[in-house]
């Protein structure tokens, strides 16, 4: 579903008639908007990005109905691209997975399988893989969306990647794309901390300034 209310960027008095843009944000996630595009049949541009004229380029993806479903959305294999090298520098630092990878190596750590379709649940912050009890191995980062049964590992669509932790509980920062993280499941859409969302954002807000390419047209 839709958030009721619809939001506008705010705009100088004399420039609101010309740039002003609507959206809507999700209530799945309130963080993601939804700008429609000027296409028929209809279709929305989704962006964590509060802009008067959002990149294509670091949009989510796009969906021909709201909410969005496997089957409307198409995701943007550019923002997948930016998420993960956010990850790659970013996940070690995570305060979540930094208490699961201490917790993980404490003695009597427990040890399980990084076959996660063994696993019952969809998603959480953070999961433990394979080592564990002062030996060492990897922990998962994955999807907030539906976290998980305690002691049980997220579905492989709801992993982004794992980290690698030392004897210490330490986090190496080599986080490892899981290759089978899909941004919308039946179960939500991209869930991330305060922490790496805000990163994500600050490199989206790059990547859209630097962005020369024309602009998709919004709907008022």
């Amino acid at each position: 579903m839709l958030a009721q209310r619809a939001f506008q960027r705010r705009q100088p008095a004399f420039l609101g008639q010309l740039f002003r843009r609507t959206f809507s944000v999700l209530s799945t996630n309130p963080h993601i908007k939804a700008y429609q595009l000027a296409t028929l049949p209809p279709s929305y541009l989704l962006s964590y990005l509060d802009s008067s004229s959002p990149s294509a380029a670091t949009a989510i993806g796009t969906t021909t109905k709201l909410p969005p479903t496997p089957r409307s959305f198409v995701a943007n294999e550019r923002f997948m691209t930016i998420l993960n090298d956010v990850l790659h520098k970013y996940a070690a630092q995570d305060d979540g997975l930094k208490a699961q990878a201490l917790a993980f190596a404490a003695p009597g750590g427990t040890i399980f399988s990084n076959a996660g379709a063994s696993h019952h649940g969809s998603s959480s912050s953070t999961q433990q893989g394979s080592g564990g009890g002062g030996v060492g191995g990897w922990v998962h980062l994955s999807d907030m969306r539906n976290p998980p049964d305690f002691g049980r590992i997220a579905w492989p669509e709801d992993i982004f990647g794992s980290v690698e932790v030392d004897s210490t509980g330490t986090l190496l920062n080599n986080f490892q794309p899981s290759g089978s993280y899909r941004i919308l499941t039946n179960e939500g859409i991209l869930g991330l901390s305060d922490f790496l969302r805000g990163k994500l954002v600050e490199r989206l807000e790059e990547e859209d300034k630097n962005d020369t390419s024309e602009r998709p047209h919004i709907l008022d």
